[in-house]
């Protein structure tokens, strides 16, 4: 794992609550060289020893409650969890114990996550469950449960689908009534030849990832990974959608590095934290936009941004333009019809008089009928156009940029080519409540590895003390908003901002020299 994704030494503490494999490819074992990987501490409490190989499961022995209770209330004395990735649940016993000592955890700790990997067969085709779960237990496992992770088979038997004639979105529909709050179908058993194709469920959001199908004859456990991918990413603080990307990413980069050899079947070959963008699945747009995506959005030329101001009055552009801004941004708010039109009529005819980039937050049918250089669109208003208004858009020759928050979001945003792609927030931000959307700069030199010629802007946060670690990520620009309209000298602020990106310039020019 890269030294830059490991500074904090407090690692993340996950539960995994499963069953031992001992051939050590699934299981126990699957989800502790996972975790490891991904930079978590893994605790485990066994519910089960198995005999099984590659070839058959011989018998399935679970472990007694009392030994259970013992190591959980040993664990929960000295390393409580952040996350619990469960999965083999032996019987009926273990199941009503499981839903006691999850309602003690949830009430003990509000942000406590729970992925359930919903375990069912071995990989062999044969049961792992040695009693048939009661309905009504697992009905109320569910309720406890933030996120379960089935394959195809698995999410037909949650779905009381019988005969697996339902789509995914019709299982999701069933089992998410039944009280979990998200759902992961994983497409390792559907798709096509060619294609892996995994749908994730939660608030009203259907969210589809489209990976190329790798043959590998080290495929055993890639489940329970896929799991504790999930949970590890969560217990490092991502957002479900992220955690989703990133995870398929971590398992299609370890099938890369497993070989399809014949008459084999071997435990899967966990990688290190994914950074390579030629791992990450392609996001399925929700909407047809193959007319925008192929041709994209005009550019900003060969210039880069560098510093970009985001502010909210044409007093601060007339403050701001004499300085040499290259790149700033017009943020009005709670103004009438009429003064967003004057407003941003004056901003356009300003913008003339210099050689300053001027993009509009929010009204990009004014921004287009008054002519400006570009406008910024933030998700939700990006989700709002319609195929039509991106055409009109695309159409008018008016440069885009998006706001993004995370891998999911910029590796999605990019398939419109926009003109350029903010991500944030950097850090917490006095502008806006972005709680569970901190990216940090670590995450932000992630995201860059997974960035194409479009150039990126940090935003969120900044300031003049920070700007310089920004800066060193090797990020495009830095947006600024209260680093200078808050700044006792704003004209000074933007000089020391201005010479921060210079020094990286001259730095840059001196190492190609």
């Amino acid at each position: 794992m890269d030294k830059s994704y490991m500074e904090n030494q407090n690692r993340p503490i996950i539960w995994s609550i499963a069953g031992s494999d001992c051939s050590g490819g699934a299981g126990i074992q699957a989800d502790i060289k996972t975790g490891h990987a991904l930079g978590c501490e893994v605790c485990t409490l066994i519910t089960a020893n198995t005999v099984q190989n590659s070839q058959c499961l011989q018998s399935v022995n679970p472990v007694p409650i009392a030994i259970l209770q013992q190591q959980f209330d040993c664990l929960l004395a000295d390393k409580p969890p952040q996350t619990i990735k469960i999965g083999l649940i032996a019987n009926n016993q273990q199941l009503d114990w499981l839903i006691r000592v999850l309602k003690q955890l949830k009430q003990e700790s509000a942000g406590l996550v729970v992925v359930l990997d919903p375990v069912m067969k071995a990989s062999v085709g044969q049961d792992l469950v040695v009693e048939s779960m009661a309905s009504m237990l697992f009905d109320e496992l569910l309720k406890l449960i933030d996120v379960v992770t089935p394959n195809h088979s698995e999410a037909a038997s949650l779905a009381e689908d019988d005969k697996s004639t339902l789509s995914s979105s019709e299982w999701a529909e069933k089992i998410l009534q039944k009280g979990c709050r998200s759902l992961i179908v994983t497409g390792g058993h559907g798709g096509s030849r060619q294609c892996v194709v995994d749908h994730c469920f939660f608030e009203k959001q259907h969210l589809v990832l489209e990976s190329p199908r790798t043959n590998t004859a080290y495929g055993h456990g890639s489940g329970c990974s896929l799991s504790t991918s999930v949970a590890s990413f969560l217990a490092h603080g991502y957002l479900l959608r992220d955690a989703f990307i990133h995870s398929q990413a971590f398992i299609n980069k370890a099938f890369s590095l497993c070989p399809n050899e014949p008459n084999y079947y071997g435990a899967l070959i966990q990688p290190c934290w994914p950074v390579e963008k030629s791992f990450y699945p392609q996001v399925v747009l929700d909407k047809p936009c193959e007319s925008v995506s192929q041709s994209g959005f005009a550019d900003l030329g060969t210039d880069k941004p560098g510093l970009y101001p985001v502010v909210d009055s044409v007093e601060w552009l007339e403050t701001l333009m004499p300085l040499g801004i290259e790149i700033i941004q017009l943020r009005l708010k709670n103004k009438s019809e009429a003064e967003l039109r004057q407003c941003i009529q004056h901003a356009v005819n300003l913008c003339k008089q210099y050689p300053t980039r001027l993009f509009i937050n929010d009204y990009w049918q004014l921004a287009i009928e008054y002519d400006a250089y570009g406008v910024h669109l933030g998700q939700e208003d990006l989700q709002a156009l319609s195929v039509e208004d991106l055409q009109t858009l695309q159409q008018s020759g008016i440069r885009l940029g998006i706001s993004t928050h995370g891998a999911y979001e910029f590796l999605l945003a990019q398939q419109i080519k926009p003109s350029y792609l903010a991500i944030g927030a950097i850090f917490p931000t006095r502008t806006k409540d972005m709680t569970g959307q901190i990216q940090g700069v670590n995450n932000l030199r992630q995201i860059l590895t997974l960035k194409t010629d479009i150039p990126v802007i940090a935003i969120g946060g900044i300031t003049l003390k920070n700007a310089e670690e920004v800066i060193k990520t090797g990020v495009d620009s830095i947006a600024a908003v209260t680093a200078i309209t808050h700044a006792e000298n704003p004209v000074q602020a933007v000089k020391v901002l201005q010479t921060s990106f210079f020094k990286r310039s001259k730095t840059r020019l001196e190492n190609v020299v």
